[in-house]
């Protein structure tokens, strides 16, 4: 059986990981966020009820699972805060249940604005963050000059810690993007007050997994966009600035990488993007328009509409690589229920190799196979057996091209709608 099981996007995210994590934890003790920040957008859908959540682990609406903020996540305390708040002002206890790693990055004001200037100044080049931070906070983390969550523990050291790093992004906020500082005591203030709130949560969460693991406690480990986002493996520069596959999941939490047994792969029955960069599948016609519409395809945290195209197994079955995926969980195949052909990317036609720049991946042309549509309902359907038979070819053809079995589908956005072939935390190992 499954002790660990690692749950992540093969596309560019939104993959509908939220909703499948939120399944799996009804078998699970533990379930650990191992990268990103509140730039992720995870919706859960529970008798009509929409969720959304951003740093919170899935698994905080299931009664009784611990969640965890592994070290992998850049955390921005005000949003932090605010989601706990509104969770529990729904019934949902989050402070008793949630640890969040002293060792994580704090994301700070001044991250938030050198985001935002950056991407307004390159204008047409943007890269499509969502503003948020993200990756001025790694990059302090990699420059070993950030803040950690640890250091509001700490308030006799965490002023002379901020005034250092405050000094040096003040200056590059007035000499280089020509703007406004910062002051010191209003930053100060604001993180002290966070950390009163914060501080009973923050323990040494690589200690309290092993804890776990020597106790048996069955372990889900949730990633946060997508494969194809990751900083070393995905479309660069039009990335996300932590590393989204499944090595990040030890590095990201303090496990060891043995210690994960399944590795669950989500892509939807078709594609999607939110913001810039390559996408070889997109649609611009009435195809499209219909996967967006049927789909809802709005960005979970922005809002922003998302890319539409149709499913590339080109680049699904490089994200399996990359991860080591067991399985694969096929989410939204609802959303292709009215179309009377389908099509999937097979081949990059003018690519000898697997695209490694954005001018080869802006060039690719994809080939295609069409697959006759079953133009009948799945939603809700939970037994494979009840399936439309052109359905199941689909899920065959994904299965050969990639060599990896679906172990799950997805027909509907709520918690039951699913066809479980194989229940990923009882897998043999």
């Amino acid at each position: 059986m499954s002790q660990t099981v690692v749950v992540l996007g093969t596309q560019w995210g939104d993959e509908g990981k939220g909703k499948i994590v939120d399944l799996l934890t009804e078998q699970a003790d533990a379930v650990i966020r191992f990268q990103g920040g509140h730039n992720a957008g995870h919706t859960l859908i529970i008798n009509n009820q929409k969720t959304v959540l951003h740093l919170i682990p899935s698994g905080i609406l299931r009664e009784g699972v611990a969640c965890i903020i592994g070290n992998g996540v850049v955390i921005e305390p005000g949003s932090l805060i605010k989601e706990i708040r509104q969770l529990e002002d729904t019934g949902v206890s989050v402070r008793d249940r949630l640890l969040i790693s002293q060792a994580a990055p704090v994301i700070m004001p001044y991250h938030i604005k050198l985001d935002q200037l950056r991407e307004a100044g390159k204008g047409d080049n943007a890269i499509g963050t969502t503003g948020r931070g993200i990756g001025p906070a790694y990059e302090d983390k990699v420059a070993r000059r950030g803040l950690r969550m640890g250091d509001l523990c700490d308030k006799a050291t965490l002023g002379e810690k901020l005034k250092e790093v405050l000094s040096y992004h003040n200056f590059v906020l007035q000499h280089y993007h020509q703007d406004k500082p910062l002051d010191f005591d209003a930053v100060y203030e604001q993180i002290c007050e966070h950390a009163d709130f914060l501080q009973p949560m923050i323990a040494d969460v690589t200690e309290h997994l092993h804890r776990l693991k020597s106790t048996d406690k069955k372990l889900l480990l949730e990633g946060a966009q997508g494969s194809l986002l990751d900083i070393d493996h995905g479309t660069y520069p039009f990335v996300t600035s932590s590393n989204t596959t499944a090595g990040s999941a030890a590095t990201g939490s303090g496990l060891g990488c043995t210690d994960i047994d399944y590795v669950l792969g989500i892509t939807k029955a078709y594609t999607t993007r939110v913001g810039s960069g390559p996408f070889p599948t997109e649609l611009f016609d009435a195809d499209g328009e219909m996967l967006a519409k049927q789909g809802v395809e709005f960005g979970a945290t922005t809002g922003r509409p998302r890319r539409c195209g149709w499913l590339d197994l080109v680049a699904l079955k490089r994200a399996i690589q990359v991860n080591g995926v067991t399985g694969l969980c096929i989410t939204k195949l609802d959303v292709l229920d009215t179309f009377k052909e389908i099509k999937l990317c097979t081949a990059y036609s003018n690519q000898s190799g697997f695209p490694q720049s954005a001018a080869q991946w802006h060039a690719v042309k994809p080939d295609y196979k069409t697959l006759p549509g079953w133009q009948s309902t799945t939603r809700g359907i939970t037994d494979y057996a009840d399936l439309p038979a052109k359905a199941k070819e689909l899920v065959r053809c994904i299965e050969d091209f990639t060599g990896t079995p679906v172990a799950i589908i997805s027909t509907g956005p709520e918690r039951n709608e699913n066809v479980i072939k194989t229940h990923p935390m009882m897998a043999r190992t």
